[in-house]
């Protein structure tokens, strides 16, 4: 089985867990021998992943001939978008941006297709994904493969572009809604780009349930073309099986994500004075940055928890690892999460978690503290009365070391090749 995957990010060009995602899910399938393409828009380096090709479209676009351009020309205007486009716009920044009526137009598109890929989530990010579906055209019309599989919406456009030109089966995979990351208040082009998607693929994979029925309500999708398909975690624990001494004796709870309105880190931070009201030998670290970051420095800074509170910024790799070590609780108050690995993460350094009741990694939880993100007395009496109870807390350690037999990237790989067999009539 020959797949063409287009990505956003793949380790080590992450800002997030659709990284860890993707990386996860092309190591189980290459384990049963699928043979993968994965194309990010920018790739520095001549490095080839160990277990399939690396294809960066900033190294593609100098191929790409004017017919190919044309013929996106003619079609362009249907992506024509507010420039400024990123995928955790606050409200108040999309307002800004309408006020200005700051749009991309196809001239700007064409004009620019000779300038390098920047990658990432940056201000330029629609013209670089009207530019990555030219490439994504150009890579089917030459390459081999049975089918095609596009994560997110921010690599739709160019699994529809191959789709068109090569005739192949469409996957798109929904590791993220725009109502995850908006609520209500949604960007309606990244919305539109999320639909036409869902309506060109021949299958739509969803992280979780949950996601499954926010598709199926929000974008009138047959429920019959959707799979689900839970994420997993690496077991690997780099930095040894010893847990990492504390330079403090208080416990430490743990959030780690994305500071925006999706992750719910003002209902963390709204728990943590509660906790310390009553227990002031409790220590809390908030690890990432977002645009509620200035905010949450704010709220702590009136809370006055100085002391007992701190934000680590965006921490990776190694520093990830230790963090989780360190820690003896982690919280994830998220408003609205497709899945959520972290507290997948958390379990394989025997840290047990609390999460919110609004999450798919809640359906494999049997077992986990699940309350709703808003109910911050409940949150803060779970984080007493685990940090307190040892007996607890190790039940929670135990029953999270069970569920991690049960879930592993190769058995997600597995549904999705099942997926894929069932699109192309059984191929190899």
């Amino acid at each position: 089985m020959r797949v063409l995957m287009f990505g956003w990010e793949f380790p080590p060009y992450i800002s997030g867990g659709l990284g860890t995602a993707c990386l996860g899910l092309t190591k189980g399938l290459a384990s049963f021998g699928t043979e993968i393409m994965f194309v990010l828009p920018r790739l520095d380096s001549d490095e080839e992943g160990k277990h399939l090709t690396l294809m960066g479209a900033n190294r593609v676009r100098a191929k790409v001939g004017i017919s190919e351009i044309l013929e996106l020309q003619e079609r362009v205007s249907v992506l024509e978008v507010l420039s400024p486009l990123r995928p955790y716009l606050t409200e108040k920044e999309y307002r800004s941006i309408l006020e200005k009526d700051e749009r991309v137009t196809a001239a700007d598109i064409f004009g620019e297709l000779q300038n390098d890929f920047a990658g990432g989530y940056g201000s330029n990010l629609m013209a670089e994904i009207v530019r990555y579906s030219l490439v994504g055209a150009h890579l089917a019309a030459h390459e081999k493969f049975d089918v095609i599989h596009a994560h997110d919406w921010m690599t739709a456009p160019a699994g529809i572009e191959a789709k068109r030109v090569s005739g192949k089966p469409l996957v798109i995979h929904a590791h993220a809604l725009e109502f995850d990351r908006s609520g209500e208040h949604i960007n309606q082009q990244v919305y539109e780009i999320e639909r036409a998607g869902f309506e060109a693929a021949d299958r739509i994979v969803a992280v979780s349930h949950y996601t499954r029925d926010t598709i199926i309500k929000r974008y009138s999708i047959d429920p019959a073309k959707i799979t689900v398909v839970h994420n997993a975690v690496s077991k690997e624990r780099r930095i040894g099986q010893m847990r990492i001494e504390k330079p403090f004796k208080e416990k430490l709870v743990l959030f780690l994500g994305r500071i925006t309105f999706q992750k719910g880190p003002d209902y963390f931070v709204e728990a943590a004075a509660r906790v310390l009201k009553k227990n002031p030998n409790v220590r809390f670290a908030m690890a990432g940055f977002g645009d509620m970051f200035p905010r949450m420095v704010e709220r702590m800074a009136e809370l006055r928890m100085a002391d007992k509170f701190h934000f680590l910024g965006f921490v990776r790799g190694a520093d990830v690892e230790r963090i989780y070590a360190m820690s003896d609780l982690y919280v994830m108050p998220s408003v609205s999460e497709p899945f959520g690995i972290t507290p997948l993460e958390a379990i394989v350094y025997d840290v047990p978690s609390i999460v919110s009741k609004q999450s798919g990694v809640a359906e494999i939880l049997d077992d986990a503290v699940k309350v709703d993100f808003w109910d911050v007395d409940r949150l803060a009496d779970e984080i007493l009365d685990i940090l307190c109870n040892e007996e607890r807390a190790d039940r929670l350690i135990k029953s999270g070391r069970e569920v991690l037999k049960k879930i592993q990237w190769e058995q997600a790989a597995e549904k999705l090749l099942t997926v894929y067999r069932e699109l192309t009539g059984g191929a190899r």
